[in-house]
């Protein structure tokens, strides 16, 4: 049996747990501190009960609630939080996995008493964070996420052979995981309404990843760095064909990083000079990364700092090390957005070959 546990809108949560001047209150937590130019990427649940989404242009949130709460993310707070309830978790010594930042996945196959120990985690996160969570069980991932979502927040729901269709019957069809989208608007589109509806039409749907989840590798042994470098054919001082290359060595580590389903919190940059010989720095950065634009924009933040600058370089390149397991997903909607984007890029270049598509900066690095 699978236990998955669903944070109750866990950014908002955070930001009321810290100020409880904003507790029962309509808030949402913006992607950027400007409050009426930016979109909502949390809302609390008296946000939601006036209509107020994930998504939603800010100015949009507060046309429908003028006297809005409002906060801009703090990332790190998120982090830091998702991180202690992982150990939390860990310490019940079931197998556990990472399915976002704000949600997590026990086996607990064989747990005589799963009801209990749900009620007993819910009691733990609030004893520790003051936030609530809600937990679905089910016999397979798919089934235990619907069920977290059911009675929100701070529920329990079992769902099993007695209850089955009875559940199926009243969740709607948009409640299962990727049925948000256009798939769900097509098969909704087609009659399809709720998810006993599905299941009469679509019943192996049901049964496939029935839990047996990788748990997450603590002591694996990963690599120390991933790193690549390049000589070019003649020293150049063109800033532009510069970071070009520091763009394409930025992509090509990127691409291995995901590739090994790694992620690096450190960026070195190499740049050798006939004139002033080498120049290495490196940083190291608060939140971890696999998207090579990222690694490309921290890269130049390093070049920043080079104490002499307008030199011709001959060699140069890009490091990332300090890894880690990439174990959750991206916080913010224009992150998940971007790995939407870069995924759709590897499984294009995966297919049809390296570089089929590439960044346009890329170019000059070919003259």
């Amino acid at each position: 049996m699978i236990l998955h546990i669903d944070m109750d809108a866990f950014f908002a949560s955070i930001e009321q747990a810290i100020n409880p001047r904003l507790k029962g209150r309509p808030l949402i937590v913006g992607s950027r501190g400007n409050r009426m130019h930016t979109v909502v990427c949390a809302a609390s649940y008296p946000a939601k009960a006036l209509g107020i989404h994930s998504g939603m242009p800010s100015k949009d949130a507060f046309s429908v609630c003028p006297n809005l709460e409002f906060v801009a993310a703090d990332q790190a707070k998120y982090i830091w939080t998702s991180e202690q309830i992982f150990e939390l978790l860990k310490g019940y010594g079931f197998s556990l996995n990472y399915a976002s930042v704000d949600e997590f996945q026990m086996d607990i196959q064989g747990y005589p008493e799963p009801l209990k120990l749900a009620g007993k985690i819910q009691e733990q996160i609030y004893a520790n964070f003051n936030i609530t969570a809600s937990i679905g069980l089910a016999k397979n991932w798919l089934l235990a996420k619907l069920a977290s979502k059911i009675n929100k927040p701070n529920g329990v729901t079992l769902i099993n052979d007695t209850n089955f269709k009875e559940a199926l019957s009243q969740a709607p069809l948009s409640k299962l995981c990727g049925m948000a989208g256009k798939t769900g608007q097509i098969l909704i589109a087609r009659g399809l309404k709720t998810c006993w509806d599905l299941y009469l039409n679509l019943p192996e749907f049901f049964d496939e990843n029935p839990g047996k989840f990788e748990e997450i590798a603590i002591g694996q042994e990963l690599p120390k760095s991933i790193s690549h470098s390049y000589t070019l054919p003649m020293a150049s001082q063109n800033p532009r064909f510069i970071t070009a290359w520091i763009r394409l060595l930025s992509e090509m580590v990127g691409e291995r990083l995901r590739h090994q389903n790694l992620a690096a919190k450190t960026v070195h940059l190499w740049l050798n000079s006939p004139e002033t010989g080498n120049f290495l720095g490196q940083r190291t950065f608060l939140r971890e990364t696999n998207d090579s634009y990222e690694i490309y924009l921290r890269a130049l933040k390093i070049m920043a700092g080079k104490p002499k600058k307008g030199h011709k370089i001959r060699a140069l390149g890009v490091t990332a090390s300090g890894l880690s397991r990439q174990t959750y997903l991206p916080l913010l909607i224009e992150e998940k957005r971007r790995e939407v984007l870069v995924k759709a890029i590897d499984r294009i270049n995966s297919r049809f070959g390296d570089s089929s598509i590439y960044p346009a900066q890329v170019i000059l690095t070919r003259k």
